[in-house]
């Protein structure tokens, strides 16, 4: 099993051979350990390498073979990397390091960052694979606005090496391009039906009310009510036996 050093290894670095004095992958795993500590500056994550210097090296696996990475140093790293193929090698060392079972769930969703709009911009969206069972993001796509979903979910799709997993989306991926997408990845879908789809909708909904008795004795009903932030929600399911 490969470690994220080792995955990180195979970022390109644009440096100068012989002013090298800190191995890329190794000045991006000290990046990620502070940011999971709660780390949010460039600085920041300096201090952090000073101080788990021993700790970056017997527990991580780190050689730091010239000491620590200034902050300046590992400010100029993060600000070269190719941010894409950093985070395809990420979700890759994700991935692995999961080991996620045939027939889990993930979940696209697509959420805008609190506190990220201004008068210029409607704010950072992004689309994200959520896995239910690990309790993870495997990855995620920055997309200009709500509307650009459509497009941000099958390349999204195509960074994840899912196989047999179940993919569910809202009604903003309900298009015929993404199933295919899921399917293509030899995974299923579950993806909600609202009235932006009229023709299927209706299809759906008239399917779901024929009159006939037979057909009725196959389906297994459940309702459900929630009340919360001021509304009530009531929820009638349909499904076959």
């Amino acid at each position: 099993m490969k470690t994220l050093k080792e995955y990180f290894n195979e970022l390109n670095d644009n440096r100068q051979s012989g002013k090298v004095k800190h191995l890329i992958s190794e000045i991006l795993v000290i990046a990620l350990c502070a940011v999971c500590s709660g780390v949010q500056t460039v600085f920041e994550i300096g201090e952090f390498a000073e101080v788990k210097k021993d700790w970056l090296k017997n527990e991580v696996g780190l050689l730091l073979e010239n000491g620590v990475p200034s902050h300046d140093t590992i400010g100029r790293v993060l600000a070269m990397i190719n941010p894409k193929q950093f985070q395809n090698l990420f979700i890759s060392w994700i991935e692995q390091s999961l080991n996620i079972p045939a027939g889990s769930y993930i979940h696209i969703d697509g959420k805008t960052l609190r506190g990220s709009a201004s008068e210029q911009s409607r704010g950072i969206h992004l689309v994200s694979a959520f896995a239910h069972e690990a309790g993870v993001v495997l990855g995620q796509i920055k997309c200009a606005e709500k509307s650009n979903e459509i497009t941000a979910i099958p390349e999204l799709l195509n960074l994840l090496k899912l196989k047999s997993s179940i993919i569910t989306i809202d009604a903003m991926g309900c298009q015929k391009e993404i199933a295919k997408e899921i399917t293509k990845k030899k995974c299923d879908y579950v993806l909600a039906l609202k009235e932006n789809q009229p023709a299927a909708y209706n299809d759906v909904k008239d399917y779901f009310s024929i009159e006939d008795k037979d057909f009725q004795n196959t389906l297994l009903r459940f309702e459900t009510l929630d009340i919360g932030h001021g509304r009530e929600e009531k929820k009638r399911i349909l499904s076959f036996k």
